[in-house]
Protein backbone atom coordinates (compact mmCIF):
# COMPACT_ATOMS: atom_id res chain seq x y z
CA UNK A 1 0.00 0.00 0.00
CA UNK A 2 1.24 3.51 -0.81
CA UNK A 3 0.84 5.56 2.38
CA UNK A 4 1.37 9.31 2.73
CA UNK A 5 1.95 10.65 6.22
CA UNK A 6 1.37 14.41 6.47
CA UNK A 7 2.95 15.99 9.56
CA UNK A 8 3.39 19.66 8.85
CA UNK A 9 5.33 20.75 11.95
CA UNK A 10 6.40 17.49 13.59
CA UNK A 11 9.18 16.00 11.53
CA UNK A 12 10.40 12.51 12.40
CA UNK A 13 13.91 13.93 11.95
CA UNK A 14 13.57 16.65 14.61
CA UNK A 15 15.54 16.63 17.84
CA UNK A 16 13.12 15.96 20.70
CA UNK A 17 12.54 18.21 23.69
CA UNK A 18 11.88 21.53 21.98
CA UNK A 19 8.65 23.46 22.40
CA UNK A 20 7.14 21.94 19.24
CA UNK A 21 8.97 18.59 19.19
CA UNK A 22 7.63 15.75 21.28
CA UNK A 23 5.30 12.78 21.18
CA UNK A 24 3.86 13.48 17.73
CA UNK A 25 7.34 13.36 16.19
CA UNK A 26 7.98 10.00 17.86
CA UNK A 27 4.60 8.65 16.78
CA UNK A 28 5.06 9.58 13.13
CA UNK A 29 8.64 8.27 13.03
CA UNK A 30 8.04 4.92 14.70
CA UNK A 31 4.73 4.20 12.94
CA UNK A 32 6.23 5.05 9.55
CA UNK A 33 9.24 2.84 10.18
CA UNK A 34 7.11 -0.11 11.29
CA UNK A 35 4.74 0.18 8.31
CA UNK A 36 7.70 0.40 5.92
CA UNK A 37 9.21 -2.75 7.44
CA UNK A 38 5.96 -4.52 6.58
CA UNK A 39 6.43 -3.67 2.92
CA UNK A 40 4.31 -0.53 2.64
CA UNK A 41 5.61 2.39 0.59
CA UNK A 42 5.61 5.20 3.18
CA UNK A 43 6.44 8.87 2.58
CA UNK A 44 6.28 11.44 5.37
CA UNK A 45 5.59 15.00 4.16
CA UNK A 46 6.78 17.66 6.58
CA UNK A 47 7.46 21.37 6.14
CA UNK A 48 10.92 22.48 5.06
CA UNK A 49 12.24 24.53 7.99
CA UNK A 50 15.85 24.87 6.83
CA UNK A 51 17.31 25.98 3.49
CA UNK A 52 20.06 23.35 3.58
CA UNK A 53 17.75 20.38 4.15
CA UNK A 54 17.78 17.73 1.41
CA UNK A 55 14.57 17.21 -0.51
CA UNK A 56 14.24 13.61 0.69
CA UNK A 57 15.75 11.70 3.63
CA UNK A 58 15.52 7.95 4.20
CA UNK A 59 14.37 6.66 7.59
CA UNK A 60 15.43 3.32 9.08
CA UNK A 61 13.28 0.56 7.66
CA UNK A 62 12.66 2.17 4.27
CA UNK A 63 10.27 5.09 4.86
CA UNK A 64 11.20 8.46 3.35
CA UNK A 65 10.80 12.02 4.67
CA UNK A 66 10.04 14.63 2.00
CA UNK A 67 10.51 18.30 2.85
CA UNK A 68 7.67 20.47 1.53
CA UNK A 69 8.26 24.11 0.55
CA UNK A 70 5.52 25.98 2.44
CA UNK A 71 6.42 29.28 4.01
CA UNK A 72 9.93 30.41 4.90
CA UNK A 73 12.67 27.76 4.99
CA UNK A 74 13.33 28.40 8.67
CA UNK A 75 11.82 27.39 12.01
CA UNK A 76 8.35 28.86 12.58
CA UNK A 77 6.24 28.23 15.72
CA UNK A 78 3.52 25.77 14.83
CA UNK A 79 0.72 28.17 15.77
CA UNK A 80 1.99 30.56 13.08
CA UNK A 81 1.96 27.99 10.27
CA UNK A 82 -1.74 28.24 9.41
CA UNK A 83 -1.29 30.76 6.54
CA UNK A 84 1.14 28.37 4.82
CA UNK A 85 -1.15 25.34 4.71
CA UNK A 86 -2.67 26.26 1.34
CA UNK A 87 0.81 26.15 -0.21
CA UNK A 88 1.47 22.85 1.55
CA UNK A 89 -1.78 21.37 0.20
CA UNK A 90 -1.14 22.67 -3.32
CA UNK A 91 2.28 20.98 -3.30
CA UNK A 92 0.72 17.67 -2.27
CA UNK A 93 -1.92 17.92 -4.99
CA UNK A 94 0.82 18.44 -7.60
CA UNK A 95 3.13 15.63 -6.50
CA UNK A 96 0.23 13.19 -6.20
CA UNK A 97 -1.03 13.83 -9.77
CA UNK A 98 1.13 11.13 -11.34
CA UNK A 99 1.17 8.62 -8.47
CA UNK A 100 -1.43 9.28 -5.76
CA UNK A 101 -1.15 7.35 -2.50
CA UNK A 102 -3.71 4.74 -1.52
CA UNK A 103 -4.29 6.45 1.83
CA UNK A 104 -3.25 9.69 3.49
CA UNK A 105 -2.75 9.91 7.25
CA UNK A 106 -2.81 13.49 8.56
CA UNK A 107 -1.23 14.30 11.90
CA UNK A 108 -2.50 17.45 13.69
CA UNK A 109 -5.27 19.73 12.47
CA UNK A 110 -3.18 21.87 10.13
CA UNK A 111 -1.81 18.74 8.48
CA UNK A 112 -5.44 17.75 7.96
CA UNK A 113 -6.07 20.96 6.04
CA UNK A 114 -3.10 20.34 3.75
CA UNK A 115 -3.89 16.64 3.37
CA UNK A 116 -7.52 17.35 2.43
CA UNK A 117 -6.44 19.87 -0.21
CA UNK A 118 -3.90 17.46 -1.65
CA UNK A 119 -6.07 14.34 -1.57
CA UNK A 120 -9.45 15.67 -2.70
CA UNK A 121 -8.56 16.16 -6.42
CA UNK A 122 -7.48 12.52 -6.60
CA UNK A 123 -10.23 10.92 -4.52
CA UNK A 124 -7.78 9.61 -1.93
CA UNK A 125 -9.16 8.85 1.57
CA UNK A 126 -7.73 10.82 4.50
CA UNK A 127 -7.34 9.38 8.00
CA UNK A 128 -7.11 12.15 10.61
CA UNK A 129 -5.21 11.93 13.90
CA UNK A 130 -5.45 15.19 15.84
CA UNK A 131 -2.87 14.36 18.56
CA UNK A 132 -4.35 17.31 20.48
CA UNK A 133 -7.71 19.05 20.21
CA UNK A 134 -8.16 22.80 20.15
CA UNK A 135 -11.22 22.68 22.40
CA UNK A 136 -9.24 20.88 25.11
CA UNK A 137 -6.29 23.23 24.78
CA UNK A 138 -8.53 26.30 25.00
CA UNK A 139 -10.32 24.90 28.03
CA UNK A 140 -7.08 24.46 29.93
CA UNK A 141 -5.01 27.39 28.65
CA UNK A 142 -7.68 30.05 28.21
CA UNK A 143 -6.21 33.35 27.09
CA UNK A 144 -2.73 31.76 26.94
CA UNK A 145 -3.83 29.57 24.01
CA UNK A 146 -1.99 30.85 20.94
CA UNK A 147 -3.83 28.64 18.42
CA UNK A 148 -5.30 30.38 15.38
CA UNK A 149 -8.98 31.29 15.95
CA UNK A 150 -9.99 29.05 13.03
CA UNK A 151 -8.77 25.91 14.78
CA UNK A 152 -11.98 24.72 16.45
CA UNK A 153 -14.08 25.20 13.31
CA UNK A 154 -11.53 23.47 11.11
CA UNK A 155 -11.20 20.51 13.48
CA UNK A 156 -14.97 19.97 13.40
CA UNK A 157 -14.95 20.10 9.60
CA UNK A 158 -12.04 17.70 9.34
CA UNK A 159 -13.56 15.24 11.78
CA UNK A 160 -16.85 15.18 9.91
CA UNK A 161 -15.33 15.12 6.43
CA UNK A 162 -12.38 12.75 6.62
CA UNK A 163 -12.66 9.05 5.87
CA UNK A 164 -11.90 8.10 9.48
CA UNK A 165 -10.69 9.74 12.67
CA UNK A 166 -7.98 7.74 14.39
CA UNK A 167 -7.96 8.71 18.08
CA UNK A 168 -5.17 7.74 20.45
CA UNK A 169 -7.28 7.26 23.60
CA UNK A 170 -10.86 6.71 24.71
CA UNK A 171 -11.03 10.13 26.36
CA UNK A 172 -10.55 11.70 22.92
CA UNK A 173 -13.63 9.88 21.60
CA UNK A 174 -15.74 11.69 24.20
CA UNK A 175 -14.18 15.04 23.32
CA UNK A 176 -14.86 14.43 19.63
CA UNK A 177 -18.48 13.55 20.38
CA UNK A 178 -18.86 16.91 22.15
CA UNK A 179 -17.66 18.48 18.88
CA UNK A 180 -20.41 16.70 16.95
CA UNK A 181 -18.22 13.92 15.54
CA UNK A 182 -19.96 10.58 15.96
CA UNK A 183 -18.07 7.81 17.79
CA UNK A 184 -19.08 5.56 14.88
CA UNK A 185 -16.59 7.48 12.74
CA UNK A 186 -13.71 7.05 15.20
CA UNK A 187 -11.24 4.23 15.74
CA UNK A 188 -9.01 4.14 18.83
CA UNK A 189 -5.42 3.04 18.40
CA UNK A 190 -2.99 4.06 21.15
CA UNK A 191 0.52 5.39 20.87
CA UNK A 192 3.37 2.94 21.29
CA UNK A 193 6.80 2.46 22.80
CA UNK A 194 9.98 0.78 21.59
CA UNK A 195 10.16 -2.04 24.14
CA UNK A 196 13.57 -3.14 22.90
CA UNK A 197 15.08 0.28 23.50
CA UNK A 198 13.12 1.07 26.66
CA UNK A 199 13.76 -1.97 28.82
CA UNK A 200 14.66 -2.76 32.43
CA UNK A 201 18.29 -2.71 33.51
CA UNK A 202 19.55 -0.64 30.58
CA UNK A 203 23.25 0.25 30.72
CA UNK A 204 23.70 3.20 33.05
CA UNK A 205 26.70 4.94 31.43
CA UNK A 206 26.31 8.71 31.58
CA UNK A 207 23.43 8.66 34.06
CA UNK A 208 23.62 11.32 36.80
CA UNK A 209 25.01 9.68 39.95
CA UNK A 210 22.59 8.78 42.70
CA UNK A 211 22.74 10.76 45.91
CA UNK A 212 21.66 9.55 49.32
CA UNK A 213 18.08 10.19 48.32
CA UNK A 214 15.28 8.43 46.49
CA UNK A 215 15.11 9.51 42.85
CA UNK A 216 12.02 10.84 41.10
CA UNK A 217 12.10 11.66 37.40
CA UNK A 218 9.91 13.83 35.20
CA UNK A 219 10.59 14.23 31.50
CA UNK A 220 9.18 15.76 28.35
CA UNK A 221 8.94 19.14 26.70
CA UNK A 222 9.74 22.00 29.05
CA UNK A 223 6.39 23.78 28.77
CA UNK A 224 3.98 24.90 31.48
CA UNK A 225 1.19 22.46 30.66
CA UNK A 226 3.45 19.51 31.51
CA UNK A 227 2.80 20.37 35.15
CA UNK A 228 6.32 20.06 36.53
CA UNK A 229 5.29 22.56 39.19
CA UNK A 230 3.00 19.91 40.71
CA UNK A 231 6.00 17.58 40.97
CA UNK A 232 8.16 20.31 42.53
CA UNK A 233 5.49 21.12 45.13
CA UNK A 234 5.04 17.42 45.92
CA UNK A 235 8.79 17.17 46.52
CA UNK A 236 8.44 19.57 49.44
CA UNK A 237 6.41 16.82 51.17
CA UNK A 238 8.99 14.11 50.37
CA UNK A 239 12.10 15.10 52.34
CA UNK A 240 14.17 12.04 51.36
CA UNK A 241 13.68 12.38 47.58
CA UNK A 242 15.23 14.32 44.71
CA UNK A 243 13.58 15.32 41.44
CA UNK A 244 15.30 15.23 38.06
CA UNK A 245 13.60 16.96 35.12
CA UNK A 246 14.77 15.89 31.66
CA UNK A 247 13.76 17.92 28.62
CA UNK A 248 13.99 21.32 27.05
CA UNK A 249 17.01 22.94 25.43
CA UNK A 250 20.60 21.69 25.82
CA UNK A 251 21.90 22.10 29.39
CA UNK A 252 24.07 25.09 28.50
CA UNK A 253 20.97 27.00 27.30
CA UNK A 254 18.73 26.32 30.30
CA UNK A 255 19.56 29.66 31.94
CA UNK A 256 17.80 31.43 29.06
CA UNK A 257 14.72 29.17 29.13
CA UNK A 258 11.71 30.93 30.79
CA UNK A 259 10.06 27.72 32.02
CA UNK A 260 13.34 26.51 33.52
CA UNK A 261 13.77 29.79 35.40
CA UNK A 262 10.17 29.63 36.62
CA UNK A 263 10.60 26.10 37.97
CA UNK A 264 13.84 26.97 39.74
CA UNK A 265 12.21 29.99 41.38
CA UNK A 266 9.35 27.77 42.49
CA UNK A 267 11.82 25.23 43.90
CA UNK A 268 13.52 28.00 45.89
CA UNK A 269 10.21 29.20 47.32
CA UNK A 270 9.26 25.61 48.20
CA UNK A 271 12.60 25.06 49.95
CA UNK A 272 13.67 22.23 47.63
CA UNK A 273 16.14 23.98 45.30
CA UNK A 274 18.93 21.68 46.48
CA UNK A 275 16.85 18.63 45.52
CA UNK A 276 15.71 19.69 42.03
CA UNK A 277 17.99 19.20 39.03
CA UNK A 278 17.08 20.34 35.52
CA UNK A 279 19.01 18.20 33.05
CA UNK A 280 17.94 19.87 29.81
CA UNK A 281 17.85 17.80 26.64
CA UNK A 282 19.00 14.22 27.16
CA UNK A 283 20.33 12.01 24.38
CA UNK A 284 17.54 9.53 23.51
CA UNK A 285 20.09 6.72 23.76
CA UNK A 286 20.54 7.57 27.45
CA UNK A 287 16.87 7.82 28.36
CA UNK A 288 16.25 4.13 29.24
CA UNK A 289 19.12 4.16 31.74
CA UNK A 290 17.95 7.48 33.19
CA UNK A 291 14.40 6.18 33.60
CA UNK A 292 15.71 2.94 35.07
CA UNK A 293 17.69 4.88 37.67
CA UNK A 294 14.48 6.35 39.11
CA UNK A 295 12.36 4.90 41.89
CA UNK A 296 9.28 6.41 40.22
CA UNK A 297 8.47 8.52 37.17
CA UNK A 298 6.15 11.50 37.66
CA UNK A 299 3.88 12.57 34.78
CA UNK A 300 1.82 15.48 36.08
CA UNK A 301 0.52 17.53 33.13
CA UNK A 302 -2.65 19.56 33.42
CA UNK A 303 -3.90 17.75 30.34
CA UNK A 304 -2.37 15.14 28.04
CA UNK A 305 -3.85 13.91 24.73
CA UNK A 306 -1.96 10.65 25.20
CA UNK A 307 1.50 10.84 26.74
CA UNK A 308 4.35 8.59 25.70
CA UNK A 309 6.46 9.06 28.86
CA UNK A 310 4.28 6.72 30.99
CA UNK A 311 4.75 4.02 28.36
CA UNK A 312 8.52 4.52 28.37
CA UNK A 313 8.60 4.24 32.16
CA UNK A 314 6.41 1.14 32.15
CA UNK A 315 8.57 -0.49 29.47
CA UNK A 316 11.60 0.16 31.72
CA UNK A 317 9.86 -1.49 34.65
CA UNK A 318 9.45 1.70 36.67
CA UNK A 319 6.11 2.62 38.33
CA UNK A 320 4.37 5.80 37.21
CA UNK A 321 2.53 8.45 39.22
CA UNK A 322 0.44 10.36 36.69
CA UNK A 323 -2.36 12.88 36.67
CA UNK A 324 -5.79 11.43 35.97
CA UNK A 325 -6.21 13.00 32.53
CA UNK A 326 -6.56 12.06 28.86
CA UNK A 327 -4.44 9.17 27.66
CA UNK A 328 -3.07 8.44 31.13
CA UNK A 329 -6.41 6.81 31.90
CA UNK A 330 -5.73 4.25 29.17
CA UNK A 331 -2.02 3.69 29.70
CA UNK A 332 -1.62 3.65 33.50
CA UNK A 333 -3.52 0.92 35.32
CA UNK A 334 -4.22 2.59 38.67
CA UNK A 335 -2.79 0.62 41.63
CA UNK A 336 -1.38 -1.97 39.18
CA UNK A 337 1.32 -0.23 37.13
CA UNK A 338 1.30 3.04 39.08
CA UNK A 339 -1.07 5.59 40.50
CA UNK A 340 -3.42 8.18 39.03
CA UNK A 341 -3.71 11.40 41.02
CA UNK A 342 -5.81 14.58 40.64
CA UNK A 343 -4.48 17.50 38.63
CA UNK A 344 -3.08 20.30 40.78
CA UNK A 345 -2.91 18.24 43.96
CA UNK A 346 0.69 18.05 45.21
CA UNK A 347 -0.49 16.46 48.44
CA UNK A 348 -2.11 13.51 46.67
CA UNK A 349 0.95 13.21 44.44
CA UNK A 350 3.30 13.13 47.42
CA UNK A 351 1.09 10.61 49.21
CA UNK A 352 1.07 8.26 46.20
CA UNK A 353 4.84 8.58 45.75
CA UNK A 354 5.47 8.13 49.47
CA UNK A 355 3.49 4.89 49.54
CA UNK A 356 5.58 3.53 46.67
CA UNK A 357 8.87 4.57 48.23
CA UNK A 358 7.88 2.98 51.53
CA UNK A 359 7.04 -0.41 50.01
CA UNK A 360 9.84 -1.82 47.88
CA UNK A 361 7.95 -5.01 47.10
CA UNK A 362 4.93 -3.12 45.80
CA UNK A 363 7.12 -0.77 43.78
CA UNK A 364 8.89 -3.66 42.06
CA UNK A 365 5.59 -5.45 41.45
CA UNK A 366 4.13 -2.34 39.80
CA UNK A 367 7.24 -1.97 37.66
CA UNK A 368 7.01 -5.57 36.50
CA UNK A 369 3.30 -5.18 35.77
CA UNK A 370 4.05 -2.06 33.75
CA UNK A 371 6.57 -3.92 31.61
CA UNK A 372 4.02 -6.67 30.97
CA UNK A 373 1.35 -4.13 30.06
CA UNK A 374 3.68 -2.35 27.64
CA UNK A 375 4.55 -5.65 25.93
CA UNK A 376 0.92 -6.72 25.70
CA UNK A 377 -0.70 -3.48 24.52
CA UNK A 378 1.71 -0.77 23.48
CA UNK A 379 4.40 -2.11 21.18
CA UNK A 380 4.73 -0.34 17.82
CA UNK A 381 3.85 -3.66 16.22
CA UNK A 382 0.48 -3.63 17.99
CA UNK A 383 -0.03 0.01 17.04
CA UNK A 384 0.76 -0.73 13.39
CA UNK A 385 -1.70 -3.65 13.44
CA UNK A 386 -4.49 -1.28 14.48
CA UNK A 387 -3.52 1.45 12.03
CA UNK A 388 -3.31 -1.02 9.14
CA UNK A 389 -6.86 -2.12 9.89
CA UNK A 390 -8.02 1.50 9.66
CA UNK A 391 -6.22 2.00 6.33
CA UNK A 392 -7.75 -1.18 4.92
CA UNK A 393 -11.17 -0.04 6.08
CA UNK A 394 -10.98 3.37 4.39
CA UNK A 395 -9.44 2.10 1.17
CA UNK A 396 -12.42 -0.19 0.73
CA UNK A 397 -14.27 3.09 -0.02
CA UNK A 398 -17.20 2.07 2.15
CA UNK A 399 -16.70 4.91 4.62
CA UNK A 400 -15.45 7.82 2.54
CA UNK A 401 -17.88 10.76 2.83
CA UNK A 402 -19.20 11.99 -0.51
CA UNK A 403 -17.50 15.38 -0.08
CA UNK A 404 -14.10 13.61 0.05
CA UNK A 405 -14.74 11.01 -2.65
CA UNK A 406 -16.04 13.55 -5.15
Amino acid sequence: MRIAMVSEHASPLAALGGVDAGGQNVYVARLSEELARRGHDVTVYTRRDGAALPDRVALPGGAVVEHVPAGPAEPVPKDELFPHMSAFGAYLARVWESAPPDAVHAHFWMSGLAARAGARPHGVPVVQTFHALGAVKRRHQGHEDTSPPERLRVERELGRGCARVLATCTDEVLELADMGISPRRVSVVPCGVDVDHFRPHAAAAGTPPRRERRRLLACGRLVRRKGYDQAVRALALLPDAELLVAGGPPPELLDAEPEARRLLRLAERAGVADRVRLLGAVDPARMPALIGSADAVLCTPTYEPFGIVPLEAMACGVPVVATDVGGHRDSVADSVTGRLVPVGDPGATAEAVGELLADEGRRHAMGAAGRERALARFTWQRVADGVEEVYQRVTSRDEIPSEVAS
